[in-house]
């Protein structure tokens, strides 16, 4: 395993158990990636993520690297992953593996099951796919960004 993995901590906390100071972080690294990098402006704040459970992976140091969000059921009756971020320095580490298998670990110990829902940017597929996720519909643009909806079952 790579030094960096190992070395994370990694947390899967409701809203309110959220400090002051994780909270600014997990939002400052969103809008660095997703607003910024990505040069995309869209609603980040989006009013879901009180009802999120909030996956982080900090460094020893107390940085934040890496984040996703899970919402609760839908109306398609499956948990939904988003917001999986990576910071731009740690990437090709195996991180957002990592991050993914955090997830999918967390949404076992709430709903018993690895079944859920990612809208992933469409470049992304390969990524999910060895996780599990299979392609269901087609490409569609999200806030000007290729994405496809992917759903895990239980297998």
């Amino acid at each position: 395993m790579h030094e960096a993995m190992s070395a994370l901590k990694w947390m899967a906390r409701a809203f309110g158990e959220l400090d002051a100071l994780t909270l600014h972080d997990i939002l400052r690294l969103r809008v660095d990636v997703f607003v910024v990098e990505q040069n995309c402006p869209y609603p980040e704040l989006d009013g879901m993520d009180t009802e999120a459970v909030h996956i982080t992976g900090h460094r020893r140091d107390g940085n934040l690297v890496a984040y996703a969000r899970i919402q609760p059921p839908d109306d398609d009756g499956l948990p939904h992953v988003g917001r999986v971020v990576v910071r731009h320095g740690q990437r090709g580490q195996g991180l957002g593996l990592r991050l993914m298998l955090e997830a999918l670990g967390t949404l076992d110990r709430l709903y018993g099951s690895k079944q859920s829902m990612v809208a992933a940017q469409a470049h992304l597929q390969r990524f999910y796919q060895q996780l599990g996720y299979v392609q269901k519909g087609g490409e569609y643009l999200l806030d000007g960004i290729p994405h496809i909806d992917m759903i895990r079952g239980d297998h």
